[in-house]
């Protein structure tokens, strides 16, 4: 069986590859605002309706989206049986790593030294705080 710790890194994971892939799709939904005409103030709610489901139309960002959800649902069960002082900066330092490993992979400039370092601060509070 999957422990506690276990969970929160495989949230911490799902997290931060879904970061990075829904920015790739946010950047279609981008350009895809940027061809359409300004609105007028008087229609901006409805723009801004039509905008949202522009957004969940383009898969690249919407299927990361919803399984992203699923692993905030999985992550709210986990803190029903975890302290939240080891559940949230186990899963968040797992996230940025995550984040900026599946960035790189996906061709994004991330400044590896950078990266690197906080995620090792975050290691180390981490520990200590479980010390």
């Amino acid at each position: 069986m999957i422990g506690n710790v276990e969970k929160m890194v495989a949230v911490g994971l799902v997290w931060g590859a879904t970061n990075a892939i829904m920015r790739r799709g946010a950047l279609l939904w981008d350009q895809a605002l940027k061809s359409t005409p300004t609105p007028s103030p008087q229609h901006k709610l409805l723009s801004s309706l039509k905008n949202w489901f522009t957004l969940l139309s383009i898969w690249q960002y919407s299927i990361p989206f919803f399984i992203n959800l699923s692993a905030s649902a999985t992550f709210f069960v986990i803190l029903s049986h975890t302290p939240i002082s080891l559940t949230v900066p186990v899963t968040n330092a797992t996230t940025f790593a995550a984040t900026a490993v599946f960035g790189m992979l996906l061709g994004e400039e991330t400044r590896l030294a950078h990266a690197f370092f906080g995620t090792a601060l975050i290691v180390l509070g981490v520990w200590l705080s479980t010390q």
